[in-house]
């Protein structure tokens, strides 16, 4: 399906291709909505797992069926075995779709499964436990021909010996948990001191995070990408690469920013890659969707990192640019059928690029996550070209149990300009209040020149921000803009409000001002403002400079489309009050510390009094009824 027919993936459901009547989705948030969605288009009727928590979340709702399996903690509710072991005799469910994360990589539970004649929608055990364990899965590799960064391949059991093995390899190295995920038990060494102090922490924090403290050394490929290749395979012995996803952009070891196809990979390339994951999937026999993920140089060498027995976080963009519906291949595979699709089939249709928002402080080693209620929740689905996967409403609490993220957002068009142009658009439209989000450093990363060059690697976020994030840094023309949309949303207010109360007061129309002067403060920095209106279009002159701005100006929205200069910007307003305060968020900026505000906050205004800050009144000049001239002394605040 190509994208210019903005088809995002497609579901083709055969009514005689017989698959599960009813399947459980041991998974919650985004995936699960996102499983369940295939499966009503498929005909399979679906059943939810929830802890107490998420009682009336998103993915409940949706399903057919829904079971509590227990407490919000993890252990006791969406990783509790036994419960959801009931929840699925309970329901009758044929088959268990385990999104990702929680149980979905999970050996035991694919085992119970089999064990009770429920069928496990991902791979077998056997391939599970291969690539589960980083020192076995590597071994595998090298037997399989592909390439793997030069290490040792054994345990490593003392520090001593890890010094020789690192010297052996060549500084830098690095020290990591065999059984490892998550950036856990990892560290990069530069010398023989680094090495055994690496050895020990990593040994520490193995075995607290994983129970295993077994480690390997290899060398460490300095400021690489990070491409991964989407791989299918069915029960038959066929096997396909469905391309690659570039996952540079990355923050304590996990995406933030990932696209499809790479900028980076030529053809030649690409297909010695996906053919060597194609390789990898045959040895361990492997049948469902899989990810194989490589680091790869400057010079386009490349290297096996792990694989993913799993369904990614990412797969859309890989469905957009294939027109594959991913889970629906998943479950073809796990009744038994013979993949319909064969290599030279796979199309790369346009570019798709994937934001993850999270509920999370960007200011704060560019993510710490935060907690609250979604009081306002709008997703830019009114753009074409977007896709939005999430598993939240307005209302919903971003609750401590769980991983932050509010959804995946996704957009595509014919070329990469295309997509990056209609993600700049859906992030400014995106309307989340109530939880500090990440939207402000998505939109930096992707309009950064870098970026848009293709001039990427692992360590994009610590090179283009040394000092953290602080935000979108306005340039001269940009605080212009931001002053004059501000002053005009003010004029525009102050003009609905007066003519509201002078329709209340008096029958005669009102006379309307065209011509103000406002003060504005923005940041550290005060600015004059002339302004003058004719109809809906408002010029204003800023520091010598004139700014054209026109708009629907609908002030209940929190969204604010306006032509400023030509051209479309949209603006969204996260306050106003009764005093004239107007905080606007533009460009991804909003009012946080380390980004810039624009508040107004002293006007002079015909046939308008604003008091500017709270004060008591000292005396009053004038009598109600009474004529007042212009620069009379009206009210006196102490």
């Amino acid at each position: 399906c190509a994208v210019h027919s903005r088809v995002q993936y497609s579901t083709v459901y055969n009514p005689s291709e017989k698959t599960f009547d009813k399947i459980l989705i041991a998974n919650r948030g985004e995936i699960a909505c996102r499983v369940m969605k295939t499966c009503k288009k498929m005909g399979i009727q679906t059943v939810a797992v929830h802890s107490e928590v998420d009682s009336s979340a998103v993915h409940v709702k949706m399903a057919d069926e829904a079971v509590c399996v227990g407490p919000a903690p993890t252990n006791k509710s969406y990783l509790n075995m036994d419960a959801i072991m009931d929840a699925i005799r309970a329901t009758g469910a044929q088959a268990v779709h385990p999104g990702y994360g929680f149980l979905s990589e999970n050996k035991e539970f694919a085992k119970r499964l089999a064990a009770e004649g429920v069928t496990f929608i991902g791979p077998d055990t056997q391939a599970i436990q291969a690539m589960g364990d980083k020192i076995e899965s590597k071994l595998i590799a090298k037997a399989a021909k592909v390439n793997t960064i030069p290490g040792f391949d054994g345990v490593v059991k003392t520090a001593e010996e890890a010094v020789k093995i690192a010297q052996d390899i060549g500084y830098p190295v690095m020290i990591k948990a065999s059984a490892g995920g998550g950036g856990k038990g990892m560290r990069i060494a530069w010398n023989d001191e680094e090495t055994r102090e690496g050895f020990r922490f990593s040994s520490q924090e193995a075995a607290s995070s994983f129970g295993d403290d077994r480690l390997l050394i290899e060398k460490y490929i300095d400021n690489p990408r990070h491409i991964e290749i989407q791989v299918l395979a069915d029960k038959h012995g066929n096997a396909l690469w469905l391309n690659e996803r570039e996952c540079s952009i990355q923050r304590r070891n996990q995406k933030v920013v990932e696209e499809a196809p790479s900028t980076f990979l030529d053809p030649v390339t690409r297909q010695a890659m996906g053919e060597q994951a194609v390789q990898l999937a045959r040895a361990v026999q492997y049948s469902s969707a899989g990810t194989v993920e490589f680091l790869v140089d400057s010079k386009k060498n490349f290297y096996f990192l792990e694989m993913n027995t799993r369904l990614q976080v990412e797969h859309p963009i890989t469905e957009c640019i294939t027109g594959l519906d991913l889970v629906e291949q998943m479950i073809r595979v796990a009744k038994g059928y013979q993949l319909q699709h064969k290599q030279q089939d796979i199309p790369i249709n346009g570019w798709a690029i994937e934001t993850r928002v999270y509920a999370e402080d960007p200011y704060k080693s560019f993510g710490l996550p935060s907690i609250g209620w979604l009081s306002q929740y709008q997703e830019p689905l009114n753009l074409s070209n977007v896709r939005v996967d999430s598993g939240i409403q307005e209302g919903s609490d971003i609750s401590i149990y769980y991983d932050p993220m509010i959804s995946k957002l996704v957009t595509y068009g014919a070329t990469r300009g295309e997509a990056l142009a209609r993600m700049e658009e859906a992030l400014d439209n995106y309307v989340i209040r109530g939880v500090t989000h990440n939207i402000p450093l998505l939109r930096e990363i992707i309009t950064h020149p870098r970026f848009i060059s293709g001039d990427i690697n692992t360590n994009f976020l610590p090179e283009v921000y040394p000092e953290g994030f602080k935000g979108h840094q306005l340039e001269e023309d940009k605080r212009r803009e931001l002053v004059a949309s501000a002053v005009a949303l003010h004029i525009t207010a102050q003009l609905r409000s007066q003519k509201v109360l002078g329709n209340l007061r008096v029958s005669s129309t009102p006379v309307e001002c065209n011509h103000w002067e406002l003060c504005v403060e923005l940041g550290e920095r005060r600015h004059v403002a002339d302004v003058t209106k004719s109809g809906n279009i408002y010029t204003v002159e800023v520091d010598g400079n004139k700014v054209e701005i026109s708009g629907e100006w609908n002030l209940a929205s929190p969204l604010l489309p306006l032509r400023i200069n030509g051209k479309h910007r949209m603006l969204q307003c996260l306050s106003r009050d009764i005093s004239g305060k107007i905080v606007l968020q533009y460009l991804g900026t909003s009012v946080a510390e380390g980004q810039e505000i624009c508040v107004i906050e002293a006007m002079k205004m015909q046939n308008s009094l604003t008091a500017v800050k709270q004060a008591k009144v000292k005396s009053v000049h004038c009598k109600p009824g009474e004529t007042v001239g212009e620069g009379d002394l009206l009210i006196e605040l102490e």
